[in-house]
C-alpha cells in the first residue's frame, strides 16, 4: 500500500497584506496538526499570536482525536466523568443537524472505518469486508446522544471524530474572538478553511483560490481551478486528490460513506462550500463528497445560503465543473 499525498488544505490564500490606511498583521502557526494563516486590521495596535495561539490549544484540548487527555479522547475512551464543554456541545449539534439533512451522509461516529482504510492514527490499515462490516455495528448518530453534558454511546465501541467538521468550526471560534475585539476585516484560514470579514489592505474584498483537484497537485496555490471573492463568508473545499492510497491498482479516496463503511465511489473530485459560517460548510463539503455530483444537486434545493463549486470527471476523463447561481455571482477568474 503507497500512500500518494496528504492534504494539509485545499485553498491557497491570494489576499494582499500590504499597509495602506491602517496596519494588517498577518500571523502564521501550527494548530490540529496542519497550518494556520490569519489576517486582521491592526487597529488597536494589539498583537494577538499568543491569545489565538492559546485559543487553538484550548480548543485542540476539547475537540482533538490526537490529544489523549481531549474531552473528545476520553469520551471515545469511555470516561464516566468526561462532560463536554461549549465548543464540544455546538460541534456535536450541528452535526446532527447535517446528518438529518443529508440522510446519513454526514456522520461523526465514522472515525473507526476512516481509521480501518488506514486514514486516521492507524499505522497499519485494516479493511477487509469482515472487519468493515464489524465496525459498521458501531456507526450511526442514532447511537449517541447528548444529555446536558453528558455523552451517552448505545455501546461502548462507539467513538467520535470530528474531523470533517472540527476546522472549520475552528475559524469561527476564532473569528468570534475577533468580533469581541471590534475588529472589523479580517481573513481566518486553519488548514484550508477559511472565513473574512470585510476588506483588505487594499480596500478590496477577500479572493480566495480553489486548487485544482488533479493528482500531483500537492502545493496549495501551485495551480488554481478559480479564484472566489467573498463579503462576510466563510469556505471549505474537500476532495480526495491528496488524500489517497493506491492499492492492487485501485484507488482509495479519504472519504467513507457511513452507510456502506466504503470510500466514496462518484465522479465528485472535489467541492467546495460557501456560506456564512465556516463549521456549516465544512460539513456539508464533507457531505456533498460523498453523496456526488447529482444527489448534491437534490440535497441543494433543500438547503438555504449555501452555494457550491463542484468540479467532477466527466466518461471521457475530463474536468467539468457546476456552480450555483448564487457562487456564480463570487467567481472572479476561472482557469
Amino acid at each position: 500500500m503507497k500512500f500518494i499525498g496528504f492534504a494539509l488544505g485545499f485553498v491557497f490564500l491570494l489576499a494582499a497584506c500590504q499597509t495602506k490606511k491602517s496596519e494588517y498583521l498577518k500571523i502564521s502557526g501550527f494548530a490540529q496538526g496542519t497550518t494556520y494563516n490569519i489576517t486582521y486590521e491592526n487597529l488597536k495596535g494589539e498583537n494577538y499570536t499568543n491569545a489565538i495561539d492559546s485559543i487553538l490549544k484550548a480548543f485542540d484540548r476539547s475537540l482533538s482525536i490526537y490529544d489523549s487527555t481531549s474531552i473528545i479522547s476520553r469520551i471515545n475512551d469511555n470516561d464516566l466523568t468526561a462532560e463536554a464543554d461549549d465548543w464540544f456541545i455546538d460541534v456535536f449539534k450541528k452535526s446532527a443537524e447535517v446528518n438529518l439533512v443529508s440522510d446519513g451522509a454526514f456522520d461523526i461516529t465514522v472515525g473507526p472505518v476512516v481509521k480501518a482504510w488506514g486514514f486516521g492514527t492507524a499505522p497499519i490499515a485494516k479493511h477487509d469486508t469482515a472487519y468493515i462490516d464489524s465496525l459498521l455495528q458501531f456507526v450511526g448518530m442514532d447511537k449517541v446522544k447528548l444529555e446536558g453534558r453528558k455523552v451517552i454511546k448505545k455501546y461502548p465501541g462507539v467513538k467520535i471524530d470530528v474531523n470533517a467538521i472540527a476546522q472549520g468550526f475552528s475559524v469561527d471560534v476564532v473569528c468570534a474572538f475577533f468580533e469581541q475585539k471590534g475588529i472589523r476585516n479580517y481573513l481566518v484560514e486553519i488548514g484550508g478553511e477559511v472565513r473574512g470579514k470585510g476588506i483588505n489592505a487594499k480596500d478590496k474584498f477577500w479572493h480566495i483560490g480553489i486548487d485544482k483537484p488533479m493528482d500531483g497537485n500537492l502545493m496549495p496555490g501551485n495551480e488554481l481551478q478559480a479564484i472566489l471573492e467573498i463579503n462576510n463568508k466563510a469556505l471549505a473545499t474537500s476532495g480526495n486528490y491528496r488524500k489517497f492510497f493506491v492499492e492492487n491498482g485501485v484507488k482509495y479516496g479519504h472519504t467513507i460513506d457511513p452507510k456502506t463503511g466504503l470510500p466514496a465511489r462518484n465522479t465528485l473530485l472535489s467541492a467546495t462550500v460557501i456560506c456564512d459560517d465556516c463549521c456549516t460548510a465544512d460539513a456539508y463539503a464533507t457531505s456533498f463528497m460523498v453523496l456526488g455530483v447529482e444527489k448534491s444537486k437534490e440535497l441543494l434545493q433543500k438547503l438555504q445560503g449555501v452555494e457550491v463549486y463542484f468540479v467532477y470527471s466527466n466518461q471521457q476523463g475530463g474536468y467539468e465543473v457546476y456552480f450555483s447561481e448564487g457562487m456564480k455571482k463570487m467567481i472572479v477568474e476561472q482557469k
